[in-house]
């Protein structure tokens, strides 16, 4: 499969937003709103401060995407760049999309000498996501992740009614 795999842009937030939508459903069985996700997706790509999409494309059309954020490390006095939003279209998976997406990550990173490494979390049901991240040379850690979610304004939220 060709791929052209470059930064995400302005033009993409709409599709970027259908994979992101389309994640949380698969993975997570949340419906998530579009109108909130549309805003995160193109309020991330106005502020490169924030982090970065990649996006691949095959054949003129968006395939798959990936977020990447950073986080500082003290331990290490460098960089780690978390991988998010991973999604790759159902009917591109297991033909390299995310391996090539990852490669350009870890490219990107080759040429920025503050990253230490790559993190990423996936659903812990997520098997197939998980072998794959395996295979790509990624390691379980220890660490479990623990959030709390700030209350949103009275008749806001981050889900759908079902």
């Amino acid at each position: 499969m060709e791929l052209l795999i470059r930064p995400g842009a302005s033009a993409d937030a709409e599709r970027i937003t259908e994979f992101n939508t389309a994640m949380a459903l698969e993975t997570e069985a949340l419906r998530l709103r579009p109108e909130r996700i549309s805003a995160g997706v193109r309020h991330l790509l106005a502020h490169s401060e924030l982090g970065f999409y990649l996006v691949a494309e095959h054949s003129g059309s968006l395939v798959g995407s990936l977020l990447v954020t950073t986080e500082w490390s003290d331990w290490r006095n460098g960089l780690f760049w978390w991988i998010q939003s991973v999604y790759v279209q159902p009917e591109t998976r297991q033909r390299g999309v995310y391996k090539a997406l990852y490669a350009k990550v870890k490219s990107l990173a080759a040429d920025n000498r503050d990253v230490c490494g790559f993190r990423l979390y996936v659903e812990q049901d997520n098997r197939r996501a998980q072998q794959t991240y395996r295979r790509l040379g990624m390691n379980e850690t220890h660490y479990r992740i623990y959030e709390e979610l700030r209350d949103l304004p009275p008749g806001q939220s981050y889900f759908q009614e079902s």
